[in-house]
């Protein structure tokens, strides 16, 4: 069994990452998953959260933004809208998201077309809050 798993990240813009990574932790649909070497293949949508993978024991917190995540040979591929690391946040522009997707929450119901994409955003800005916190604590 490898030791080791290629961990590639891409966005519609660029590859954000690819290393060789001892374990992955992302966030599904069906909710938090963890990725070994010699893990059985498969494929998973992502939702907004945080993807984890640790590298030499350091490890490193990633902010995504909906995708895709397939595992198959040790290879893992995650394609996302958006990854950020948590070093790369603006933890000032992800408050002021975030306090914009509030307001706007405040006026609408659910019933409003507008509620699920501010819902969206609020979503986002708290997960991009949470990471970049980590890079904060380091």
């Amino acid at each position: 069994m490898a030791e080791k798993m290629k961990l590639e990240i891409v966005t519609p813009y660029s590859k954000v990452l690819d290393e060789m990574v001892d374990e992955v932790t992302a966030t599904g649909k069906m909710g938090e998953f963890g990725v070994l070497p010699g893990h059985a293949p498969f494929l998973t949508s992502l939702n907004i959260g945080e993807l984890c993978y640790k590298k030499d024991g350091q490890a490193v917190s990633m902010a995504l933004n909906w995708g895709y995540f397939e595992v198959q040979d040790d290879k893992i591929i995650v394609l996302v809208e958006t990854a950020e690391r948590s070093d790369e946040i603006d933890l000032e522009r992800a408050k002021a998201a975030l306090g914009r997707a509030e307001d706007a929450l405040k006026k609408l119901t659910p019933e409003d077309k507008q509620f699920k994409v501010y819902e969206a955003a609020l979503e986002r800005a708290l997960i991009r809050m949470q990471v970049a916190g980590k890079a904060a604590r380091k």
